[in-house]
Order: C-alpha cells, then structure tokens, then sequence
C-alpha cells in the first residue's frame, strides 16, 4: 500500500507532461495553419500583383526588415514574443475552425 501514493503521483505527473505536449502541439497546428493560409493567400491571383508590388518596394521591405528584428525566437518569455505568438495562435484557431466547419 506505500507504493500506491507513488504510483498515483507518476501518473498525475505523467498526466501533466500530456497536457503539456498537447497544448504545444495545438500551438504548433495553429502556427503551420496560419503559414499556410497565409501562404494560399498570397498566391492567390488577386493579391500575386500586389504582393509583387511589395516585394519591389524598398521602403515596406526596411520597415518589414526592423519590425521582424524587434523578434526573437530564442526569448519565448519576452512580452512582445508572447504577443506576436498568442495573436498567431489565436488567428490558426479562428481559420481552423472556420475552415472546418
């Protein structure tokens, strides 16, 4: 009977890391979903000549330049990271269940 106070705390422990690495996971499907979205959507016909267009323009590409400099992928913990990361999290979230249903 001693062991099973252990075997109850394996288990919740065990129980945690399955959250856990569920929760990332859904983070990664929601990153990978807004990637390709935005991927198809940039392709589309409508927006080519425009992204083109961007593309071309030195000015949007230096600010495009500082703003993705102002990220960090090694510094998750950073307020504007965690931002950047719960926005995208939250826009995969709303097209995977739009586009599921």
């Amino acid at each position: 009977m001693k062991i099973l106070p252990i075997i109850l705390a394996v288990a919740t422990l065990a129980a945690g890391d399955v959250n856990a690495q569920y929760s990332a996971s859904k983070e990664a499907q929601y990153l990978a979903i807004v990637k390709a979205v935005a991927d198809f959507k940039i392709d589309d016909e409508e927006h080519l000549r425009k992204m083109e267009k961007l593309r071309e323009n030195e000015k949007f590409n230096r600010d495009l330049y500082s703003m993705v400099q102002k990220l960090d992928n090694s510094r998750r913990k950073d307020s504007t990271n965690r931002k950047v990361l719960q926005i995208l999290e939250n826009a995969g979230k709303q097209l995977q269940d739009l586009l599921e249903n």
